[in-house]
């Protein structure tokens, strides 16, 4: 079949099954655009490069399948950087398409070219610069077998505009060959028979779990590893939903704003069994100082993480899946060999002293503004937004958020029952993430509900992309906590920078986010009372033909609480105000 460079990638993305594109065109990019007009495949315009690559990540998280953006060179190609750079620490699965100058052109400064290959070779997988028509069919599928296996991840199709307008005979790919990418996916039997008696012995362990388990789809396995064994769970920032929060067994998210139970179990356990999760600073805090006197059990399907920061008593090169699946048949037969071994009332103990640091020392916030607020400030807790949203939308609402402090809120305060319904920038904290983010994820899942929480700053930063929903008909909703701060940084000097306050504060009037979300075409609504904040919410529900905007003007006083300070033990978190003076 002869077909044009062009016309061989649209055709190539069709055959991998692809459905919908974000995009944008430009010059060198010009001649993939033509054939689009043909294509089965669905074109979403965006308003910046940027918002494509995020929209891409967002329908990637909550399908499981890889987002695809396309755009053009130059400037094009470095504005989806980020968006690369987000995936590839957050192990999302990017295909990238980005427009090049003509092959003989390549390295003469032309017009709109950039060493895209080179400027990402850091923060993808890998990447390719297509020299050749006739090896497109077979480029795409590596590029999408290399985003999808192992560890997933970004990576870039360089496409020159030469090779885009020449003529090539198009074909299926052969047969994979990718000397040097040999994915593991089966674990090893020994290392999972040891891990099993680790597991077997603990008296005060804990599955840490990682983002690695929504990866694998693995969740289900994970509820029967945790009703089988009674080990408590914890969930990261990127693993809110692969196990349910209204288990028992679940003690909620660690980390530098986890709540005290989950942060301290970790630092009191005797045996951390660390299902792809990579032991992330803001996890750990102090490393020497991590969980002490835990024995380390890690499974990652990235043999590059074992050892990386904490080196493990049992480490499992593998699928998460497979691994925990090989788990439960390993202790299921030393069940059978040792009558009792798998009672889960033996951890009674160490169950009964977490249950009591839950009733101790659970998340709060005060209700009303603390004596020396601004003149002006609202009395609407971010929190209580956050609880009523929660309360207020269906129990499989697929939340998103940008970075910052309402990003900490809404992991902390809603109650994640389902995989892949938490889609937020974790690793490399993305600004400026989620309104693009919810447009790709209600794209990825039409039949869900898509909130997305975000902060004014980042808002500011992506808000243009709303004019893609709007004339897209995409009906995502947004709740700006607008506290006219950047919040998170505000907070940082507060207490440890002798709350000297440089160039954080924004405004609560400007812009005017009503008016701003009216022009983009989405209906725009304003918060400033508790009582106001559910009639809004349900007006907001009720909207399913465009956008909504509500600006919630929420205390700009307000911390986040638990906290562990940057480079601090664990074992000095700062809990909230009110339970400071409580017994440990």
């Amino acid at each position: 079949m002869e077909l044009t460079g062009a016309q061989s990638l649209i055709k190539s993305l069709e055959t991998e099954g692809v459905e919908v594109v974000f995009g944008l065109p430009g010059g060198a990019i010009l001649p993939v655009y033509d054939p689009i007009i043909d294509s089965s495949i669905r074109h979403i315009l965006v308003r910046h490069e940027q918002g494509a690559g995020h929209a891409a990540e967002g329908y990637a998280q909550v399908t499981g399948r890889p987002g695809v953006a396309i755009v053009t060179s130059g400037p094009g190609a470095t504005n989806v950087v980020t968006p690369l750079a987000n995936a590839y620490m957050d192990s999302t699965p990017l295909v990238v398409i980005t427009g090049q100058v003509a092959t003989n052109a390549i390295g003469t400064d032309a017009f709109q070219e950039v060493d895209i290959t080179g400027i990402t070779a850091g923060v993808t997988k890998h990447n390719w610069l297509v020299t050749d028509a006739e090896d497109i069919p077979r480029v795409v599928a590596e590029a999408f077998h290399v985003a999808t296996t192992g560890r997933p991840g970004p990576v870039l199709i360089d496409f020159p505009k030469d090779v885009a307008n020449a003529t090539a005979t198009w074909s299926p790919p052969g047969p994979m060959d990718l000397p040097g990418y040999k994915p593991v996916g089966e674990p090893d039997a020994a290392a999972i028979e040891a891990a099993a008696e680790l597991m077997l012995a603990a008296e005060r362990p804990v599955l840490y779990v990682g983002g690695g388990v929504l990866k694998a789809n693995a969740s289900a396995a994970l509820l029967e590893l945790a009703e089988l064994t009674g080990i408590p769970v914890v969930t990261t920032l990127m693993a809110r939903g692969a196990f349910p929060d209204r288990h028992p067994r679940c003690l909620g998210m660690p980390g530098m704003h986890g709540n005290y139970t989950a942060v301290t179990a970790m630092q009191q356990a005797d045996l951390l069994v660390a299902l792809g999760s990579r032991f992330d600073d803001r996890v750990t805090g102090k490393v020497d100082a991590f969980a002490p006197r835990a024995k380390v059990v890690h499974v990652d399907i990235d043999r590059a993480e074992i050892g990386k920061v904490r080196r493990p008593d049992v480490g499992v090169v593998a699928d998460c899946r497979l691994a925990i699946e090989a788990l439960i048949g390993a202790l299921r037969r030393r069940a059978g060999e040792r009558a009792g071994s798998l009672d889960p009332a033996r951890l009674a103990p160490w169950i009964g002293l977490l249950d009591t640091w839950r009733e101790r020392f659970p998340l709060a916030y005060d209700a009303a503004p603390p004596p020396g607020a601004l003149d002006g400030s609202p009395p609407l807790k971010p929190q209580y937004v956050l609880e009523t949203l929660r309360d207020a939308t269906p129990p499989d609402t697929i939340l998103v958020s940008g970075v910052g402090q309402h990003q900490m809120w809404a992991a902390q305060y809603w109650q994640f029952d389902h995989p892949r319904t938490w889609v937020n920038s974790g690793g490399l904290g993305t600004m400026g993430f989620a309104v693009p983010a919810a447009l790709g994820a209600k794209v990825g899942r039409p039949d869900r509900m898509v909130w997305a929480v975000d902060g004014d700053g980042c808002f500011q930063m992506t808000a243009q992309e709303l004019v893609t929903a709007s004339s897209e008909r995409i009906p995502i909703k947004i709740a700006i906590l607008n506290n006219a701060y950047l919040g998170m940084v505000r907070q940082w000097q507060h207490m440890f920078y002798e709350e000297r306050y440089s160039e954080v504060y924004l405004s609560p009037d400007l812009p005017d986010y009503v008016l701003w979300a009216e022009a983009m075409g989405c209906v725009g609504l304003r918060v400033t009372s508790p009582e106001e904040v559910l009639p809004a919410i349900e007006k907001a529900n009720e909207v399913d033909d465009r956008p909504v905007v509500i600006d919630f003007r929420t205390d700009s006083m307000e911390q986040v609480y638990p906290m562990v300070a940057s480079g601090s033990s664990n074992d000095d978190i700062v809990v909230h105000p009110s339970q400071q003076g409580l017994a440990r």
